[in-house]
């Protein structure tokens, strides 16, 4: 929080201005920001390049949900019509504005349905958006998002040996997270009353936790067809439990 004070102050002394506290928007604002985002949404699967080039500024920046980077340009160019088979749209929902005099900031959840070829796929994100005003117009100058965790759909797998994944798996001498099987269901706890997170099967020894990551949970086997460590893959990084002796 101090950071954070002490960056807004310095910004005030190298502008001239004085620093002025954000409160919530207008509901003028409010629905001139929501509707502004709104088209730009509604602009994606059109391939409606005039109106990101209205309601964007010239000095952008744009982070989306896998960290890609993009400016005015480039989003501009990279947007076309969805092409056969596929349609989609965005909803806004409980979108939130605050104002900081001539900069406003809208969070709200952005809730996507797509149909792929019949298909249907939903998906969450959370964003947030920065307007600045330029004249008379407010213009959209950094947009990121992030993808909401959703329940993801069950997966039937066969023959599941839930007994082969019982047990102690370590990542140091002081750190390990237990396995139990109850009545044929999987979960483990990363420490002693911990919550338990269940796992869900995908396929043969692979499975998702049930938390807000939905970690994917491999488990691997020794020469002797054993389990003997599991991998956590998270966020495209692995770690890896080795089991305790039994």
């Amino acid at each position: 929080m101090a950071t954070r004070t002490l960056a807004l102050c310095t910004l005030s002394l190298l502008t001239g201005c004085f620093a002025v506290s954000a409160e919530d928007a207008p509901a003028t604002l409010t629905r001139q920001l929501v509707a502004s985002t709104q088209a730009l949404v509604d602009a994606i699967p059109k391939g409606d390049r005039a109106t990101w080039q209205r309601l964007l500024a010239d000095d952008a920046v744009l982070v989306d949900e896998f960290g890609r980077v993009t400016h005015k340009a480039d989003t501009i160019a990279s947007l076309h019509p969805f092409p056969e088979g596929f349609s989609g749209s965005i909803e806004l929902r409980e979108a939130h504005v605050t104002q900081h005099g001539n900069t406003a900031t809208l969070q709200v959840e952005e809730y996507e349905q797509e149909t792929v070829f019949g298909q249907k796929l939903t998906v969450r994100y959370q964003a947030l958006l920065t307007y600045v005003k330029e004249g008379s117009d407010w213009k959209l100058i950094g947009y990121a998002d992030v993808t909401l965790p959703t329940e993801p759909p069950r997966v039937d797998v066969k023959n599941v040996r839930a007994d082969d994944y019982a047990g102690t798996y370590r990542y140091a001498p002081s750190r390990a997270w237990t396995v139990v099987n109850k009545n044929g269901g999987l979960s483990y706890t990363t420490h002693a009353g911990g919550t338990p997170n269940m796992l869900e099967p995908l396929g043969g020894d692979i499975f998702m936790g049930s938390d807000d990551e939905r970690n994917i949970l491999i488990f691997r086997r020794g020469v002797d067809g054993k389990v003997d460590k599991v991998i956590e893959r998270r966020k495209f990084n692995d770690l890896t439990l080795v089991r305790d002796k039994q």
